[in-house]
C-alpha cells in the first residue's frame, strides 16, 4: 500500500490496445499502478523513517514512566502542602530563571512539576521542570521539558527525530514529504488491489512473487483507513499544508479560541505588586488562584501560567489530552482572584476540536495505552509494506538486476473527460499539499524527459514495455 506493487505480468500494460471497456477504472489502472509503482520507489525510504520513528515514539511513553519514575512518582500521602510551598520549594533548590507554569499533583503518586524558563543550559522553547514531592515539599529532581504533553529528554529526543531527524525547519520537510504522499500510495494501493481478479489476491497456497504480492495488498487493505488518518493529522501541523490548514480554519471562524489573558477592572496593573520576579506569587498567589479555578470546574490535571507582566491575569487551562478532553480554561484577575475570562472546550468549533483530537490521537495521548499499541502496529505495518515493495520490485527483475519499471504510456489511454478532471484535481491538490504537488512535477518532467530521449534513440516507443 505505502510502495509499488510492481505488476505480475497479468497486470502490465501490453502493447496493444486494450480491448474497449464500459468501465471508467480500467484506462486508469495502469496510470494508477505506475504512479504507485514510483511513488513507492522514490517515497519509501521518507516513510520508512517515518515509520520506524513513529514506531520508537509510541513506545516511548511507557519507557519515559519506567525510565523517570524516581522523578514523576511519589508514595501517596494523607495530605498535599499548598501549591505555593511547593513553587517555593522548588524556587528554593532551583532560585536560577523564571517560573512559566506549574502543575500541581494530578494524582496521589504524581509530583508537582514546577516549569522554569530562562534557566542557562536549557535549550531554546524548552523549560527546565523541577518535580517536587506534594507532601513533603521535597525536591525529587530536574530535568528539561518540551511541549504541551511534558515530554522528557527521552521522549523529546525521540519526538524531534520522527519531526525533523534533528535538522530542525528543513528536517521536517521530510516528514511532510511522507505525509503528503501516504494517502496517495493507500488511496492507490487499494485501487489496485480491489480491481484485481478475486482469485490473484489470494495469501494462502502461494509462492514467489505473488506470495509478496498477496502480503502487501492484504495488509495494506488492512491498514488503509490507518495511513489515511495518520497522513491527515500529519499534515495538520506540518510546515506548509499545516499553515494552509490553520489559514483555512481562521478563514471559517473555526480557529481554536485562546482565553484572554488581560487583567480586568480598576486594579489592573497593580496585581504583581506582591510578588518578586519570578517567584510566580503575584497578587493573591497562587493558593487563592487555584481555589479559584477549582470553583469554576476545572478539575486535574491543571496547569498554572503566572502573569507575564503588570497588566496581564494569571491563566489556569486543563491539560487532559487523554478521553475525555479537559481543555478548559479560565483567566484570573492577580488583584482580586476574580474569574475575568472563560473558555470552555465544549464551546470550541468543530474543527477545533477534531484537530486537537485527531492530534492527540496521531500522538498517542488520546486513549493512552490502547492508542500507542494501535499506533505501532501501523508502525509496523507500514514497515512490511515498504520491505514487501521493494522485494516484489527485486522478484520483477532478471537474474539478480533489480526489476523492471512500468511502461510508459499509460496516460494515453485515458479518455481526455476522465483525465482533464483528474489533473484539474492534481493541481488543485498540489497547490494545497506543495510536498505532494512539487515532487509529482518534478517526477513527470524528469519521466517525460527520459521517454522522449529513449524515443529519439529508436529504444522504445510510447505504450510499449520500456527497460
Amino acid at each position: 500500500m505505502t510502495t509499488a506493487p510492481s505488476t505480475t505480468t497479468d497486470e502490465a500494460p501490453q502493447p496493444a490496445a486494450p480491448a474497449p471497456s464500459r468501465s471508467s477504472w480500467a484506462p486508469l489502472r495502469p496510470l494508477i499502478l505506475r504512479l504507485h509503482f514510483y511513488a513507492g520507489v522514490l517515497v519509501a525510504p521518507f516513510l520508512l523513517v517515518a515509520a520506524v520513528t513513529g514506531l520508537l515514539y509510541a513506545g516511548a511513553f511507557p519507557a519515559e514512566k519506567l525510565v523517570y519514575a524516581h522523578e514523576m512518582t511519589v508514595p501517596a500521602g494523607e495530605r498535599k502542602l499548598p501549591i505555593s510551598e511547593q513553587v517555593a520549594a522548588a524556587r528554593k533548590a532551583h532560585p536560577e530563571g523564571t517560573v512559566s507554569a506549574v502543575r500541581p499533583s494530578p494524582e496521589a503518586d504524581a509530583t508537582t512539576r514546577v516549569m522554569l524558563t530562562g534557566v542557562p543550559g536549557v535549550g531554546e522553547g524548552h523549560t527546565l521542570a523541577v518535580f517536587v514531592d506534594p507532601y513533603t515539599a521535597k525536591v525529587r529532581g530536574s530535568l528539561e521539558q518540551y511541549g504541551s504533553t511534558g515530554a522528557l529528554p527521552l521522549r523529546t529526543w525521540i519526538d524531534e527525530f520522527h519531526r525533523d531527524l534533528h535538522l530542525g525547519e528543513t528536517g521536517r520537510l521530510y516528514s511532510e514529504l511522507a505525509a503528503s504522499w501516504l494517502w496517495v500510495l493507500s488511496a492507490g494501493g487499494l485501487g489496485l488491489w480491489f480491481s484485481r481478479r478475486r482469485a490473484l489476491r489470494r495469501v494462502r497456497g502461494t509462492t514467489g512473487r505473488r506470495r509478496t504480492l498477496g502480503l502487501h495488498g492484504t495488509v495494506g487493505v488492512w491498514a488503509a483507513i490507518g495511513f489515511f488518518f495518520l497522513s491527515a493529522t500529519g499534515l495538520t501541523w506540518s510546515a506548509y499544508a499545516g499553515a494552509t490548514i490553520d489559514e483555512l480554519r481562521t478563514s471559517l471562524g473555526q480557529a481554536t479560541p485562546s482565553v484572554s489573558a488581560a487583567a480586568g477592572g480598576e486594579h489592573a496593573g497593580h496585581g504583581s505588586a506582591a510578588g518578586q520576579a519570578g517567584d510566580a506569587a503575584h497578587g493573591v498567589g497562587l493558593d487563592k488562584v487555584l481555589s479559584a479555578a477549582r470553583a469554576e470546574g476545572l478539575g486535574d490535571p491543571l496547569e498554572i501560567v503566572p502573569p507575564a507582566d503588570a497588566n496581564s491575569a494569571y491563566v489556569v487551562k486543563q491539560v487532559q489530552r487523554s478521553w475525555p478532553t479537559k481543555q478548559d480554561a479560565v483567566a484570573i484577575d492577580p488583584a482580586d482572584g476574580q474569574v475575568t475570562d472563560v473558555v470552555r472546550f465544549a464551546d470550541h468549533p468543530v474543527l477545533a476540536k477534531l484537530t486537537r483530537w485527531g492530534i492527540d490521537l496521531h500522538t498517542g495521548v488520546l486513549f493512552g495505552l490502547a492508542n500507542q499499541i494501535a499506533l505501532m502496529l501501523l508502525a509496523l505495518s507500514l514497515i512490511l509494506l515498504i520491505v514487501w515493495g521493494y522485494r516484489m520490485w527485486w522478484q520483477r527483475g532478471r537474474g539478480s538486476a533489480f526489476g523492471r519499471p512500468v511502461p510508459r504510456g499509460a496516460w494515453q489511454h485515458v479518455p481526455p473527460q476522465i483525465l482533464v478532471p483528474l489533473l484539474a484535481g492534481i493541481a488543485v491538490l498540489g497547490y494545497f499539499l506543495p510536498l505532494f504537488g512539487i515532487p509529482l512535477a518534478a517526477f513527470l518532467a524528469v519521466d517525460i524527459l527520459l521517454g522522449e530521449i529513449a524515443h529519439r534513440r529508436g529504444k522504445r516507443s510510447y505504450g510499449a514495455p520500456a527497460g
